[in-house]
Formats: C-alpha cells, sequence, structure tokens
C-alpha cells in the first residue's frame, strides 16, 4: 500500500544521502541505476549543501531536485542572478503525490529569500513547469548542411579576413574560453554563465559519464590575434561504396563577431570527407544558413522551446533590461504561488526605466508570471498571446503599446543545457 504523501519527507540533501540521490536522479532520467565510487566522487563536485532536494519514502530517494547560482543575461546585456534548476525526477513508483511541487516550492521560496531575480530550467516535457510560474523565453533551431550543395569554394583553406583558425586541446580551451564566453554572453540576452566546472566537464577535465570521448577543437583568431571564436565537434567514420559519407557534429559553437561564426562554419564545411554538417542547438535567428552560397542547403531539422524562466521580483526584472521605445504600462501579474503578484506600473524609455507597485488605479494588461516571463526576454509578441487568452488586454492598444516596449529586434538565445 502506498504511503500518504505527507509521511514522505523532503529534505535538502546530506552528503551521507547524495549517493542514493544520484541514484535516484539517475532512474528518473532512464540511465543505469547504479553509482560506482569513481562517478560519485566526480559528482560531488556539483554537491551544495541546501541546494539539493530529496524526497525519501521509508529512507529511499524517490525524487530528486537541484539548483545552483547562475546569471542570465536580460535584453540589454544586463546579468541578473538567477536560481539555475536542474536534475528533476520523480520515481515511477511515486508520481502524482505532489512531490514535485514541494520541492518547487522550498526551492523557490529560498530564492526569492536570497534575491535572485528569475529561476531558469531547460524544460525536458512541455506541460510541467507551467504551474509553477515558468514560460518558455528562448527557443532553439538546428540545422543540417548538406555540404556538396553549398556552393562554398571546396578550394578554401582559411578565412580571407586576415584571420587564422587552429586546432587546439582541451586545457588550451579551459584558458581560452571564459573569457570569450563571457564576451558573447554579456551580448546575447538569453544566455547564461558558464562557471569553471562547465569548462572542465565540457573538455574532459572531469568526466560524469564514463564514454567520453575526445571531440576536436578550433579557434578563430582575428587579423589583430584576438580570440573571437571557438568550436568542439565530433565527426564519425562513414564510407558508401568507397566513398567518404562522414557527418560533423556540432556540441557547441560561440563567436563574438559574425566574421568568426563565419570563418568557423566555413571551415567546418572544408574539412575533407565531411559531407554533412550538424549545427546542434543553435538560435531561432542563426545566421548559419545565410552565410552559405545556397542557403537551401541547410535543412532545419529541428526547432524547440528551450530556455525557462520564471520571475521572482518583478520589479528588479523589468528594470535590469532596457526598450527600444518608450511608454507607461500598468501590468496586474497574477502569481499562483504568492512570490511576486500584484499590480506594476513600468515607465520605460529608450533611456532607462523604472518600475513600482501600485495599489490605487486600473491596470492596463493582466496577464500570469509565466506569460510575462514569456515576454520578458523580448521573443513573445503581447498582442498574440492576446489573441490566444493568455494576456486580458483591459485598455484598448495596451497589447500594441506593450510590444512596442519589449519586443526585441534580435531574438534571446540561450546556448547551454543544465
Amino acid at each position: 500500500m502506498s504511503r500518504p504523501a505527507a509521511d514522505i519527507d523532503v529534505h535538502a540533501v546530506t552528503e551521507d544521502e547524495f549517493a542514493d540521490w544520484l541514484r535516484a536522479a539517475k532512474t528518473g532520467f532512464l540511465r543505469e541505476p547504479v553509482v560506482s565510487p569513481e562517478q560519485l566522487a566526480v559528482r560531488r563536485e556539483q554537491f551544495v549543501f541546501g541546494r539539493h532536494l530529496g524526497a525519501f519514502d521509508r529512507g529511499r530517494c524517490v525524487a530528486t531536485f537541484r539548483s545552483f547560482p547562475q546569471e542570465l543575461t536580460a535584453v540589454g546585456g544586463a546579468a541578473v542572478p538567477a536560481d539555475g534548476i536542474s536534475s528533476v525526477t520523480v520515481s515511477p513508483t511515486h508520481r502524482r503525490r505532489g512531490l514535485l511541487t514541494r520541492m518547487m516550492t522550498q526551492d523557490l521560496a529560498a530564492a526569492k529569500e536570497r534575491g535572485d531575480v528569475v529561476a531558469t530550467l531547460i524544460a525536458a516535457e512541455y506541460p510541467i513547469y507551467g504551474r509553477y510560474g515558468f514560460g518558455p523565453a528562448t527557443w532553439t533551431t538546428e540545422w543540417t548542411v548538406d555540404v556538396p550543395r553549398t556552393g562554398l569554394d571546396p578550394r578554401w583553406s582559411g578565412p580571407e579576413d586576415g584571420g587564422r583558425i587552429d586546432l587546439v586541446d582541451g586545457e588550451e580551451v579551459r584558458g581560452l574560453g571564459p573569457e570569450l564566453h563571457e564576451r558573447v554572453r554579456r551580448a546575447q540576452p538569453g544566455a547564461v554563465s558558464r562557471d569553471e566546472l562547465w569548462w572542465r566537464t565540457n573538455t574532459g577535465a572531469v568526466r560524469f559519464e564514463p564514454n567520453w570521448t575526445e571531440p576536436y577543437y578550433a579557434v578563430y583568431r582575428s587579423a589583430s590575434g584576438e580570440v573571437e571564436g571557438l568550436v568542439s565537434y565530433e565527426s564519425d567514420d562513414n564510407w558508401r561504396d568507397k566513398q567518404p559519407d562522414n557527418t560533423a557534429d556540432v556540441n557547441w559553437l560561440i563567436a563574438s563577431t559574425p566574421a568568426a561564426e563565419r570563418a568557423l562554419w566555413h571551415y567546418l564545411c572544408s574539412i575533407d570527407w565531411i559531407t554533412k554538417v550538424k549545427s546542434g542547438w543553435r538560435g531561432p535567428d542563426d545566421l548559419l544558413p545565410f552565410f552559405l552560397p545556397d542557403l537551401r542547403a541547410a535543412r532545419l531539422t529541428a526547432q524547440s522551446d528551450w530556455l525557462w524562466v520564471r520571475i521572482l521580483d518583478v520589479v528588479r526584472a523589468l528594470e535590469a533590461r532596457t526598450y527600444e521605445g518608450t511608454g507607461t504600462l500598468v501590468l496586474e501579474v497574477v502569481d499562483r504561488l504568492g512570490l511576486t503578484g500584484g499590480r506594476y506600473r513600468l515607465e520605460a524609455s529608450p533611456q532607462g526605466a523604472s518600475c513600482t507597485q501600485v495599489t490605487s488605479g486600473d491596470a492596463d494588461l493582466t496577464l500570469d508570471v509565466a506569460e510575462l516571463a514569456t515576454l520578458w526576454l523580448g521573443d513573445e509578441s503581447t498582442a498574440r498571446l492576446a489573441a490566444l487568452g493568455r494576456v486580458r488586454e483591459v485598455r484598448e492598444g495596451a497589447a500594441r503599446l506593450a510590444d512596442a516596449l519589449l519586443h526585441t529586434s534580435g531574438r534571446p538565445w540561450c546556448p547551454d543545457i543544465f
């Protein structure tokens, strides 16, 4: 007989419980439910007491939740403190008992108390997180490039702009990558911070999984010698009728200039025996197809919601970003968890913005905090959400004004999964 949900204990995981927590997390993600001493030692690098939550039934972990400090780039380049959420699982024996709700509400309350402006996550399943106030705030696309069709010069041997591309190893990437990424993410709304452990994990210095395969790394340096781009990629080894039919699979590619981005894509398409390039997860308005003489050589193979955002402080979130238009909006924000609901007056212009909570006067728009998160990074249209019934326009014309203020010319993008 199942135990009542109230008898299942939800608490911060201790170091002694961490191995059981990790086994439960692997079970939830349908991975081998065995934790080797080597895996446990490596995973302890992520362990922070108080930020790992677990649900325990008769001493066995049956649900997992992890959060960690993060920064998220708002529109205009400001970095806001975020509560990054990951490793969310509930064992199949304990579904529908409110365990995720208990862990989520506990974590979000702690994040609010810490002063985090937003919480973030990558949703494995779409329907889960809206009820906790999260909204999809960035989208992502994946392209597959048919190299022979691109029209690129097959004799290409390097950038024509005086820059150069060199192959490097993981140790060099750990030295070059962090500073480049800081430049890139400060200019990209929706991008998140990468800590030292990210660079060690993604270059093989720390190996969470036993089947790690060393990728190739290439760096682009401008004519002045500045590092402006990095790519990590892998390749397979396929031949058909004695002809190469190999794919270069991009793990990640970051570039601080279009020239660097163009050069790295051209490099990938110029590698001998490579007939296809898989782009990995890219921004929804990525330049890649337009770098090719025949843009139809790049086929859109996947498109999905990506970063989900939950606003914890409406005032700080709206004041952190920049605005391309001028106007005043009064927003009635509905928050079922009671963390940041209320009526807010936003006064915005290209010179700056102020937001204050008000108690009198009519609202211009009424919306759930999840819809505000979807609009905050500038990708979604308020008018479209109003047409869908997800935003209620109280004052006629308010949705169009909101679009003029909130919508951005470039789309937000999060290059990372966590």
